[in-house]
Parts: structure tokens; sequence; C-alpha cells
């Protein structure tokens, strides 16, 4: 199985408002919401962190949901999200530079 890695994009304007991301592309200009299952994908995309962990460790004790079919929609969220460069996508880890310090993960300050 090849694991993704993900990471906010630097080039985007985003904000939370009551649990879901607002989010502007700068490619575009094209304004995103996303759910709060996206938004907890959003805000665990450290490049570090790979995509199956995020939703084994976060998503699915949260959700009770299956593991796989969890993996699955996450993937094509991130490929979704990468298409519009909100999301950078890779099959190995990504620099931390790419990270959006604006949008720490949950819990974390600024």
């Amino acid at each position: 199985m090849t694991r993704l890695y993900v990471a906010r994009n630097t080039r985007v304007a985003a904000r939370n408002l009551d649990g879901e991301m607002m989010i502007m592309s700068g490619k575009d200009s094209t304004l995103f919401t996303l759910n709060k299952t996206a938004t907890i994908i959003w805000q665990s995309a450290d490049g570090a962190t790979p995509l199956d962990e995020i939703v084994e460790r976060r998503i699915c004790p949260k959700y009770e949901v299956e593991p796989a079919a969890a993996l699955q929609d996450a993937e094509t969220l991130a490929r979704e999200l990468a298409a519009h460069d909100i999301l950078d996508v890779s099959e190995s880890p990504i620099l931390s530079v790419h990270s959006h310090p604006a949008n720490p993960p949950a819990g974390e300050s600024r």
C-alpha cells in the first residue's frame, strides 16, 4: 500500500468558522467550505503524518466509520483539494515549510 502525505498549501487564505474551514484558493480565488471531517484532514495536514494515520487516529474514533472506507474517501478528498492547489499531496513526507502557520492543528495555539 502506498502511503500518502498531505500538507496545507501556503498560497491559500483559510479561516475556521464554527468548526468548518473556509479556504480561498490562491490559484483562482475559488472559495471552498470544508465540512467537519475535511477540516480535520486540513488541520492535520502537516506533511509528516501519513493520511492513513490521520484517518485512523482522528476520523475513525470520532465518526465510527470503517478505516478502509474512510481512507478511500480521505484520499479522494485530498486529491480533489490538491487539484485546486489547496493541499499538497505526496508519496513521501513533505517539508514542513508547506504547512500553513495561521491554521495550527486543533488544540495548538498560534
